[in-house]
């Protein structure tokens, strides 16, 4: 079944070698033959592109000589049965084809197809498929392989990759030199994990999937590696509230942040709990900054703490606290941090926090850090790129170093609660986000979340979701020139489903 709307994807991620283990059980325990697989991928990806680009009277298809080439030929033999203009153009040594692969190449040949050594592109096409590589890239692409992805981004045609962009890691979201830059990937039986972080979202476009009509019985054995995350998901937790129900009972959420030139961090952290649905927020911070955010947004109590100790009593009638937002790492945010960790209070850890952890690294159950990518390089004494590579094994790592929840910002970002659950990876969100304060909000809202009851674990994905879906409703103004503080009433408006 061809599935092209997002939110109704499933939420299973694969590995690339999971999905080959179902590729292996539709055919060995189910008697599907391989060739009838690819027959039902190359039949859905024509479909796709016609549905997509119904005008497109010219294609050309970029081939290897495996699996995803003999895809590729089953699009070229239905488009040249459809009446298009084919042209395939072929990588690799075509006398190394075997199986289904050469099959399907054969019956492109019978139905009058031809099939070109790829030498560059110089002629015009509506639409290009790229066939070239699949899943199984372990190393870098070179030589003609590498130039025909450069070429073919380059070339103004959209490009419809069949089953991942070329180029692309399916299990990181890494590129391996460089990789297809496509405007619609169909993704076949199972969805690889890497379509949807790292440098996945970029390459991928418009994802749809075919699950090749393989039977659920044949995932059962094959446990998901990760789990997609939507805001659509959590509507559930959302019950229209009591209306008996007083702010004593919706959380009291202390944030401690805001060192000398640092108001607006948490400030913007303390809007977003609020707006989230805590029923009480307070915030410490330095005792010039405590005026400033009472006159400017009343309803949050603040605090002029200048000396650690003053936080105890604070602490003492919170249900969770939030430490980041501007902290700094000189001797007031250093100071903040250690009265913090000596509480007993559930945390959610952000920012200088984060960077002050990892110079004096310990471990707790009941907290979840939230680092971008930077931050999670100095919590693991490794590099930006090194993290990237391989996100999934950096958050992983990072749990398993530090406890608790850990969730991994960027495009894709990836929430780890341990090994005893699939990682989650929310798929909202959008490049507009990427301005100063959207993290603030970020532990705003887990914190109001985490107060209302919800479960760290929970709190963390469910705080991702909101958070990338105010902003995707943010965004119906334009990408470019968002402000955190622009989520706030997308946050209010998607925390009451009931009205919308």
């Amino acid at each position: 079944m061809l599935i092209t709307d997002r939110s109704q994807l499933p939420k299973q991620l694969y590995l690339a070698e999971q999905v080959r283990a179902l590729d292996r059980c539709a055919i060995e325990e189910h008697g599907i033959p391989g060739l009838t697989l690819m027959e039902r991928a190359g039949d859905a990806a024509f479909d796709l592109l016609q549905k997509r680009w119904p005008q497109a009277g010219s294609i050309t298809l970029l081939c290897g000589i495996g699996n995803n080439g003999g895809d590729g030929f089953v699009v070229a033999r239905r488009a040249l049965q459809a009446g298009l203009s084919v042209r395939l153009l072929q990588l690799g040594d075509g006398s190394k084809r075997r199986g289904d692969a050469l099959a399907s190449a054969e019956k492109f040949r019978q139905t009058g197809g031809q099939i070109t050594p790829y030498n560059g592109f110089d002629f015009d096409t509506d639409l290009i498929v790229d066939g070239l590589l699949g899943t199984g890239l372990e190393r870098p692409v070179t030589g003609a392989w590498l130039d025909a992805i450069r070429a073919a981004n380059q070339h103004p045609a959209p490009i419809l990759s069949l089953d991942i962009p070329s180029g692309l890691h399916s299990d990181t979201g890494a590129i391996m030199g460089d990789a297809i830059v496509a405007a619609a990937t169909l993704s076949f039986i199972g969805l690889k994990q890497g379509m949807f972080t790292g440098e996945g979202p970029a390459c991928c476009g418009a994802i749809a999937l075919d699950d090749l009509d393989v039977p659920a019985t044949a995932y059962e054995p094959v446990p998901a590696n990760a789990r997609l995350l939507q805001w659509s998901g959590y509507r559930e937790h959302l019950k229209p509230r009591a209306r008996t129900l007083h702010k004593g009972k919706c959380g009291h959420l202390l944030l401690v942040g805001g060192d000398k030139g640092f108001l607006g961090a948490i400030r913007m952290a303390g809007e977003a709990a609020a707006r989230t649905g805590a029923g009480l927020v307070t915030i410490a911070t330095r005792s010039e900054h405590a005026a400033l955010i009472v006159s400017q947004r009343p309803e949050l109590m603040c605090h002029g703490i200048e000396q650690p100790r003053d936080l105890l009593p604070l602490i003492a009638r919170a249900d969770a606290v939030a430490i980041g937002p501007g902290l700094g790492q000189a001797s007031w945010g250093q100071g903040m941090l250690r009265q913090v960790l000596q509480s007993d209070r559930p945390l959610v850890m952000d920012a200088d926090a984060l960077n002050l952890l990892a110079q004096e690294p310990e471990r707790r159950d009941d907290w979840v850090l939230t680092p971008h990518p930077g931050e999670a390089a100095r919590l693991l004494d490794g590099s930006v790129a090194q993290v990237q590579a391989d996100r999934f094994r950096a958050v992983s790592r990072l749990q398993q170093r530090y406890g608790g929840v850990v969730l991994l910002k960027g495009a894709g970002t990836l929430i780890s609660s341990g090994a005893d659950v699939p990682i989650g990876l929310c798929c909202e969100g959008n490049p507009g986000m990427a301005s100063g304060g959207m993290g603030d909000m970020l532990t705003g809202v887990i914190g109001g979340l985490m107060v209302q009851g919800e479960p760290i674990g929970i709190a963390a994905e469910m705080g991702a979701c909101l958070h990338g879906a105010a902003a995707d409703l943010a965004a119906k103004d334009g990408e470019r020139g968002m402000m955190a503080t622009d989520l706030l009433m997308p946050i209010r408006h998607l925390m009451n489903p009931e009205l919308v």
